[in-house]
């Protein structure tokens, strides 16, 4: 279980009571976890282990929820720019959420792509390595 987040029952809050608001990379770190986990994850398919999130759902409205998947998405290149991560690694960040958003764009064939290709899990894996090489101490050991 991610720290700062509780156990009600035998289910774990997506959210955080509260996530921090500083630029170091800690904060940034809970932050970038606590999205990505609510766009790409959400959800858990009954009886299997595939899940989706936020990002599935609203990629359902045509052109519309696409595009404002695509601007939360961009959130995760900011933060990637406010930790330090080099320009090449987030303009391969803004590659995937345009590639996200360019073929998810397409009437229910984009919906089928976006079930399936997580650019808001790819990004965060850039971050995290980034995180860990350049900040290891924002680690988190689960245990």
């Amino acid at each position: 279980m991610a720290p700062g987040s509780h156990t009600i029952g035998t289910t774990t809050r997506l959210v955080p009571e509260s996530l921090p608001i500083g630029t170091d990379p800690r904060s940034v770190r809970r932050r970038v976890e606590t999205l990505e986990r609510l766009l790409e994850k959400a959800i858990t398919i009954p009886g299997t282990k595939q899940s989706f999130g936020f990002d599935a759902i609203i990629g359902l409205v045509p052109i519309a929820g696409d595009t404002i998947a695509a601007i939360i998405g961009l959130y995760l290149v900011w933060e990637g720019r406010n930790v330090g991560m080099s320009k090449w690694q987030l303009a391969r960040m803004t590659g995937t959420v345009g590639l996200d958003w360019l073929i998810g764009s397409i009437p229910l064939g984009g919906d089928i792509f976006d079930f399936f290709y997580r650019s808001n899990s790819r990004n965060l894996k850039r971050i995290r390595r980034h995180l860990d090489r350049h900040h290891p101490a924002t680690g988190i050991i689960e245990g």
